[in-house]
This record gives structure tokens, sequence and C-alpha cells, in this order.
């Protein structure tokens, strides 16, 4: 199997890109008390076969907005309480029409792509789509965390923000897969403060 950390795929290579621009673009007032980076895994119109990632931030006054309601490390490592809306989306959606060719073209490729079913589908049966579909997952999720991974390696957040920034990455219908993907996707004295809140969390 190729690695593809070594040889990206033509999807890997866009995210990477259309990443760095998107984080670009952040305001730059802002800049300066943003603390964490997060990526939101979702599909629009709660289809498995167009995910994206929507890329934003939190915000020191964020967070000491949210403090004042409870726990000090909920509210700056718990995503439930950051901001998360009006973030530029990147995957298989209108916003990103590259991207969306380009991940159509994978998933093509790897044999994970079928079609809307109909009266004369022939594809793929029920339990084979809902293979398909876990496998689809896994593999936005892997490219998520592989691109969150190279902002690190090649110093593009650091650039960008003066600093290194940890990145949470997290799905909301996959409810503690941010632990291990988060750990996955930064060096790990980044996060920390994330860990620990996450592991006084499971203490509770």
């Amino acid at each position: 199997m190729t690695d593809r950390r070594t040889s990206p795929s033509a999807f890997s290579a866009h995210l990477l890109e259309a990443a760095t621009g998107i984080l670009e673009r952040f305001p730059g007032e802002l800049k300066p008390e943003i603390y964490a980076l997060s990526f939101r895994i979702w599909r629009a119109d709660d289809d498995d076969r167009r995910p994206y990632v929507a890329i934003g931030y939190n915000t020191e006054t964020q967070y000491e907005r949210e403090k004042r309601h409870g726990d000090p490390g909920e509210a700056r490592w718990n995503y439930a309480c950051w901001l998360l809306d009006g973030f530029e989306t990147l995957g298989n959606v209108p916003e990103d029409p590259a991207g969306a060719r380009l991940y159509v073209a994978e998933a093509e490729d790897l044999g994970l792509w079928f079609p809307d079913g109909g009266p004369d589908d022939d594809g793929p049966d029920d339990d084979e789509r809902d293979t398909l579909r876990e496998l689809l997952w896994e593999h936005f999720a892997a490219a998520c965390v592989e691109l969150a991974r190279r902002l690190h390696e090649e110093g593009r957040i650091e650039k960008l923000f003066g600093r290194p920034l940890p990145v949470v990455i997290f799905d909301m219908y996959r409810p503690g897969w941010e632990v291990e993907a988060t750990e996955a996707a930064n060096p790990p004295g980044l996060i920390k403060g994330f860990l620990e809140w996450q592991r006084a969390a499971e203490e509770e």
C-alpha cells in the first residue's frame, strides 16, 4: 500500500492547500486570541458520501464567556462550548467544487462509492451499503487527521499564527472519537490540557 504521508493523494494535497488558505483568511484581529483550531466533520444532507470538514477556531473571548457558566476545563476543551458556525468547509460539498471532484474520484478508485438507490438499482444491497458508509467515514476521517498532522509537520500553523496551536478533530455522531483523532493529529505536548480535561471528565 502506498504511504499517503509521503505520497499524498490528489484529494489530500487539495485539502492541505485549501485548508492553508482558510487559515490565512481567519480574521487578523482574532489570531492573537485563537488558542485552538477545530476540525468539525459532518455530512451534507446526512449523506455519508458527502462528508465535509468545517475548519474553525476557538478564542479566549469565547472561553471567558463560557467558563462563567460552569467548569473552566469544559469551557476550554468541550467543542459544545466552542464557536462552531460560519466557518469554511472542505470536502464533497458545493462550497468546495475541486475537492468534491477529487473526493468522488478517490472514493471510486478505492471501490467505496455507490450510487443512489432506486427501483432499477443493481448496486450493493443494504448491508453492503452500510459497510461502504462506514468505510467512507473512516477514509474521510483519516484524511482529516492526516491534514492536521501535515499542517503541523510542515510548520504551516506556526507560520500563520506565530505559534503552534492544537487541532481538535471531532464528529458529533462519534462521541469520544475526538480523543483518538486529536491525539493522532497533534504533537503530544500541544494537547496536554485537552487530554487532562478528558481524563478528569472520565473519572467523574
